[in-house]
């Protein structure tokens, strides 16, 4: 099975920004859809961003939208997440998943987790 760990988070001003990364332990990782989730505390688990096996396509939730940039690099069995202009409100344990299926869609199912990343933005 598929292993993901997630690195990258801590505590930042509002205003600054923040990378995140996701390294699989996977034989074949580029056949894979990758996403970002996070959850705040007493909130639902949330949608953040979302790419293609090859990163050709690549999706967003409206609260994050020209703010987060989702990249991968297969060649390194990696995906990272780029937060920049980060709020308070972005606070939250980031967590990072993979699809397995042939078929994949952006929001979900996916199939295995990371642990998470916590991330805390300062007022």
């Amino acid at each position: 099975q598929v292993q993901l760990v997630e690195s990258g988070g801590g505590l930042v001003q509002a205003g600054g920004s923040l990378r995140l990364s996701c390294a699989a332990s996977a034989r074949i990782f580029s056949s894979y859809g990758m996403g970002w989730f996070r959850q705040a505390p007493g909130k639902e688990r949330e949608f953040v961003a979302a790419i293609s096996w090859n990163g050709d396509r690549t999706y967003y939730a409206d609260s994050v939208k020209g703010r987060f940039t989702i990249s991968r690099d297969n060649a390194k069995k990696s995906v990272y997440l780029q937060m920049n202009s980060l709020k308070p409100e972005d606070t939250a344990v980031y967590y990072c998943a993979v699809r397995y299926d042939t078929n994949w869609l952006p929001t979900g199912p996916y199939d295995a987790w990371g642990q998470g990343t916590q991330v805390t933005v300062s007022s």
